[in-house]
C-alpha cells in the first residue's frame, strides 16, 4: 500500500498548521496499539541483546552497527509465528515500529563505551565504576532526547525532511504488514539459519565452550587425560605454523620480521564477514589498503630503523614487537591523522549542513506559531515545556556528573554545553538529509576546543567530546526513529517514551558486558585497563580518541621524526582523497577515514571484512534480475544474512567470555 505523503508544492506552500491537520486526518492511526506492554518488553529484550552484539562488533572494529531493520524483522517473525500457533495476536505495525525505536536507542548506547570512555580509561589508567558509566550515559542520552524534540516539528512536520534511513525502515514496515509478509518471513529465515550455522561454527572455535563440554560435561580430562580442550583454530594459518615448527619449514618474514609479529594472519572470523557485507566494497577495500600499507610496508621498515622495538616495561618484563605495539609506538599517529583530517574535510566540504542547521533554528518567513487551542497534535506530541524545563535541569546534572565522576572543571563542563548543542543541530540536520551522523568529526571539534583551554587534564577534552557524540547521536537517531512513525501514523509522545526505555535497556545490558569482555578481573579480582585493547578486541575507536588526547597533552615533540613525517603525509593524503571524492561526486573509490581505520584494526579483521564485502558485491553484480531466488538471497537478503553472521558469532562469543569467567 502506497504511503500517504504531501507533494513538494504542498510542503513548500502550506503552513505547519495545515500540514499537521492533514497528517492528523489522513495518516494518524490513533486507535492502533503502539506502546503496549508487549512491545515495550520485546523492545527492551531485543534492544539488550542487539546492543550486546553491537558492543562486541564495536570492540573489534570501532564501528557502530545499526540494529533497526534487524529488530523489525525479528519482532515481525516472532509474533507472526506466535499468532500462527495460536499463542497470541500478531504485532500491529505501530507496535513493531515502537519496538524498533526501543531497540535502536539501546543499540546506540554502546558508542561511548568503545570510544570516549574507553579512551579516558586508557589515558588515565583508571577503571571507571560501572554505576558511574551507567548514570553518565543515561543522563547524557536523555539530554539528547530533550534537545531533539523541539526540532522534531521543524525537521519532520514542517520541512518534511527525508531522514533516508528512517524512511527506509518505514517502507519496510509498510511492506511487511500490507502485502509482503512472505518476504519478511523469508528474511527472518535467512537471518535465523545464518545465525544458527554461524553460532555452531563459533561454538567449535571457542575455548570456553569446549572446556565446558569436554571437561565439565564429558569429563575427558579425567578418563582421557586431556590437559587442554580441543577447539577449532579460528586462525587458519595455525595449521601451517604447527607443521612449520615440527618439520622446520619456511616461516614467512618481511625485512626480517616474522609476519605473525606484524599481525598478518589469516582468520575466518564470521562476524567480520558480516560487517564487511554491511559496509560495502569501497569502505572494506580502503580498510585493507590501510592495513597493507601499514603492516606489510611501513611497519617492517620502522622496525628496521628502530622506531618500533621491543622494550622492558616498568615491571621489568620484556614487551616484544607485536601488532598492538606497532600501533601504539608508531602507526597510531598517521592512522589518526587520516581519520581526523578526512572526517573534518568531509564535514567542511558540506557547508549546507551548517547553513541549513542555522536556518532550522529560525522560523520560516511568514510562518506563525500554531496556537495551542488550534493544534491538532497537542495531545500526542511531547509537550515542549518538558524540553524547556528538562534541558536546563539535565544540563546541570550532566555537568555535575562530568565534574564529579571524571574531574572535568565546572567551568569547562558548562562552557562545552553551548558548543555541544550547536553541533547537535548540525548532526541532526545531516542525519535528516543523508542518514550520516558526523559525530566523529563534530566530537573532535569539541575535543580540540576544550583541549586548547586545558591541555593538562585529558578528561577536559575527552569527556565533553564524548558528551557531544552521545547527545548528537541520540538526538539524530531519535528523529530518524520518529520519521517512520510519522509516515505510519504513530503517536510521537509514545515514541519518545520508547526511546527512553531503549536508553535504559542499552545501558543496563551493555555496561556489565563491557566489563566482562574488556576488563575481566585477574586471579586476585583486580581489573586493569591493560586488558582493554587485545588481539581479540582492537578497540580502534578508543585508540583514535586516545591519540587525539595524547596529541593535545604532549604535542608531537616526543614522537619519532618518522611518525611526524607520516602524520603530515597522511593529513595531506586524506585531504586529497576527500577532495577527489567530492570532485567526482562520490565516484573516487578510496575513503581516507576507512584507510585510517585499517591502520588500527588487526589486518586479519580487515581481510575478513574485505572478503565479506567482496562476496556480496560480486553476487550483487551477478544477481541483477529482481524476482529471482538468487536476487532475493544475495541482494534483498544481504542485511539479514550479515545480521545472522554478526549475531550468531557475537552471541556465542559473548557466551564464551562468560563461560571463561565462570570456569
Amino acid at each position: 500500500m502506497a504511503l500517504k505523503q504531501l507533494t513538494e508544492e504542498q510542503i513548500q506552500t502550506w503552513t505547519r498548521g495545515q500540514k499537521d491537520r492533514w497528517w492528523f486526518e489522513h495518516v494518524y492511526r490513533g486507535n492502533l496499539p503502539q506502546l503496549t506492554f508487549r512491545s515495550a518488553v520485546t523492545g527492551f529484550l531485543l534492544g539488550g541483546i542487539l546492543s550486546a552484539t553491537a558492543l562486541y562488533i564495536g570492540g573489534k572494529t570501532g564501528i557502530t552497527i545499526g540494529v533497526g531493520l534487524t529488530s523489525v524483522i525479528l519482532a515481525f517473525a516472532v509474533y507472526r509465528l506466535l499468532a500462527g500457533m495460536g499463542l497470541g495476536q500478531d504485532f500491529t505495525i505501530l507496535e513493531n515500529n515502537c519496538t524498533q525505536s526501543i531497540a535502536t536507542a539501546a543499540g546506540y548506547m554502546i558508542s561511548p563505551l568503545i570510544s570516549s570512555m574507553a579512551a579516558y580509561m586508557l589515558v588515565t589508567g583508571r577503571v571507571v565504576a560501572w554505576w558511574q558509566l551507567i548514570i553518565w550515559n543515561v543522563v547524557i542520552s536523555i539530554l539528547g532526547v530533550l534537545v531533539a524534540f523541539p526540532m522534531k516539528r521543524r525537521f519532520i512536520n514542517e520541512d518534511q525532511l527525508p531522514f533516508p534511513e528512517g524512511r527506509a525502515c518505514g517502507v519496510v514496515l509498510d511492506a511487511l504488514y500490507t502485502g509482503r509478509a512472505d518476504a519478511g518471513m523469508f528474511k527472518a529465515k535467512l537471518l535465523g539459519v545464518t545465525g544458527g550455522f554461524t553460532g555452531l561454527y563459533q561454538f567449535l572455535t571457542s575455548d570456553g565452550w569446549m572446556r565446558l563440554v569436554q571437561f565439565k560435561m564429558l569429563r575427558l580430562d579425567t578418563w582421557a587425560g586431556l590437559k587442554e580442550p580441543w577447539y577449532l583454530p579460528e586462525r587458519l594459518d595455525t595449521y601451517y605454523y604447527d607443521l612449520a615448527a615440527r618439520y622446520a619449514l619456511w616461516t614467512p618474514k618481511i625485512l626480517g620480521t616474522d609476519v605473525r609479529q606484524l599481525g598478518l594472519r589469516f582468520t575466518l572470523d564470521a562476524a567480520m564477514l558480516g560487517v564487511g557485507g554491511l559496509m560495502g566494497i569501497r569502505v572494506a577495500t580502503s580498510c585493507i589498503l590501510g592495513a597493507f600499507i601499514n603492516f606489510a610496508v611501513l611497519a617492517p621498515i620502522m622496525i628496521q630503523r628502530g622506531d618500533i622495538k621491543a622494550y622492558t616495561n616498568a615491571a621489568g618484563k620484556l614487551v616484544p614487537i607485536s601488532r598492538g605495539e606497532i600501533v601504539n609506538q608508531w602507526s597510531l599517529w598517521w592512522g589518526v591523522a587520516m581519520m581526523v583530517v578526512g572526517s573534518l574535510v568531509g564535514l567542511l566540504a558540506k557547508p549546507e549542513l551548517f547553513t541549513n542547521a542555522l536556518k532550522s533554528l529560525r522560523q520560516r518567513p511568514g510562518a506563525a506559531p500554531v496556537a495551542a487551542a488550534d493544534d491538532p497534535l497537542a495531545s500526542i506530541e511531547l509537550p515542549l515545556w518538558m524540553s524547556f524545563v528538562g534541558v536546563p535541569i539535565f544540563s546541570v546534572l550532566g555537568a555535575w556528573v562530568t565534574h564529579e565522576f571524571f574531574g572535568v572543571p565546572w567551568l569547562l563542563a558548562f562552557i562545552s554545553l553551548p558548543l555541544i548543542f550547536v553541533l547537535t543541530v548540525i548532526c541532526t540536520n545531516s542525519m535528516a538529509l543523508t542518514s550520516w551522523t558526523p559525530t566523529g568529526a563534530l566530537s573532535k571539534i569539541t575535543q580540540f576546543s576544550m583541549g586548547a583551554i586545558d591541555r593538562t587534564n585529558p578528561a577536559s577534552n575527552l569527556v565533553p567530546a564524548g558528551m557531544t557524540a552521545e547527545i548528537a547521536s541520540n538526538a539524530a537517531n531519535l528523529l530518524s526513529d520518529i520519521k517512520p512513525g510519522y509516515m505510519l501514523g504513530a503517536k510521537p509522545r509514545q515514541q519518545a517514551i520508547g526511546h527512553v526505555i531503549g536508553i535504559f535497556a542499552g545501558a543496563v545490558a551493555s555496561t556489565p558486558l563491557f566489563f566482562l569482555l574488556f576488563l575481566p578481573p585477574d586471579s586476585a579480582g583486580v581489573r586493569s585497563v591493560q586488558t582493554l585493547v587485545s588481539d581479540q578486541f582492537a578497540m580502534p575507536g578508543a585508540l583514535q580518541w586516545k591519540g587525539v588526547a595524547d596529541l593535545i597533552a604532549k604535542g608531537v615533540s616526543n614522537l619519532p621524526l618518522s611518525a611526524v613525517i607520516s602524520m603530515i603525509v597522511a593529513a595531506l593524503t586524506a585531504a586529497t582523497f576527500e577532495i577527489l571524492r567530492i570532485k567526482t561526486k562520490g565516484r573516487f573509490p578510496i575513503s581516507s577515514v576507512s584507510v585510517g581505520l585499517g591502520v588500527v584494526l588487526p589486518p586479519e579483521s580487515s581481510l575478513a571484512m574485505w572478503v565479506g564485502a567482496l562476496v556480496f558485491w560480486w553476487q550483487g553484480r551477478k544477481q541483477l534480475a529482481p524476482g529471482s531466488r538468487a536476487h532475493e538471497i544475495w541482494v534483498e537478503g544481504c542485511e539479514p544474512i550479515c545480521a545472522g553472521l554478526i549475531s550468531g558469532a557475537a552471541l556465542v562469543g559473548i557466551g564464551n567470555a562468560i563461560v571463561n569467567v565462570l570456569l
